[in-house]
C-alpha cells in the first residue's frame, strides 16, 4: 500500500494505533483489508479511521479539523486506457519510488522502517496509546532502539477550586 501525503510516523501511527483500536476492534484482518486490499493506493489516512474513538481522542489526534476522511487514489490508468493496478512496495522498489517511510503491519505490531537510513525498524506494538508522543525524526526509528514515542502523560484530574478565602475585614474611617 503506498500513501502520498505525509508519511512520517508522527502523523501516520496515531491513525493506524486508532484504527486498529477503535474502527476495527483490533480486527487486524478487517484492517490490513481495509488499507491494502480497498484502494489502488492512498493519497492519504484520515480521521474515518478513528470512527468509534471517544471524542477526546479524535480531537487531540486533530484539533483543527484540518485532516478530513482518508482519500484513495482514485481514476488511476495506464497510458493505454486499462485501469492500473496497485504497484506493491517491496525491498526492491522502495529505493525507486524514492519512499521515506515504511509500515509493516505486524499480528503483534506495527514496524516502523525509516527507508533513507534503515533496512529495517523497531516494532511499536499494537496497544500503543495512539494519543502518545511519537518522534518523526528517521535516524530515531533504529531497529536496534526502542521506538522513539512517549506515552502521554495522565490525565489531569478536573477539581472544583477552593472557595476564596474572605477579604480581610479593613478598619472603617470615619470623620
Amino acid at each position: 500500500m503506498y500513501c502520498h501525503y505525509d508519511g512520517y510516523p508522527d502523523h501516520q501511527l496515531p491513525f493506524l494505533l486508532g484504527a486498529a483500536r477503535y474502527r476495527f476492534g483490533r480486527d487486524l484482518d478487517a484492517l490490513r483489508r481495509h488499507l491494502i486490499d480497498g484502494s489502488h493506493d492512498w493519497k492519504q489516512l484520515g480521521t474515518d479511521l478513528l470512527d468509534g474513538a471517544p471524542d477526546n481522542v479524535r480531537e487531540r489526534l486533530d484539533p483543527h479539523g484540518d485532516h478530513g476522511p482518508s482519500a484513495p487514489f482514485d481514476n488511476v490508468f495506464n497510458v493505454d486506457g486499462t485501469p492500473a493496478k496497485p504497484i506493491p512496495v517491496t525491498d526492491a522498489n522502495a529505493d525507486a519510488m524514492g519512499l521515506e517511510w515504511g509500515y509493516v503491519l505486524h499480528d503483534h505490531g506495527i514496524e516502523v522502517i525509516a527507508l533513507t537510513w534503515y533496512d529495517a525498524g523497531p516494532i511499536v506494538p499494537w496497544d500503543t496509546d495512539p494519543l502518545s508522543r511519537i518522534s518523526g525524526t528517521p535516524s530515531l526509528w533504529d531497529s536496534n532502539r526502542p521506538a522513539p514515542i512517549q506515552a502521554p502523560a495522565a490525565p489531569l484530574k478536573v477539581t472544583k477550586p477552593a472557595a476564596p478565602a474572605p477579604a480581610p475585614a479593613r478598619p472603617r474611617i470615619t470623620r
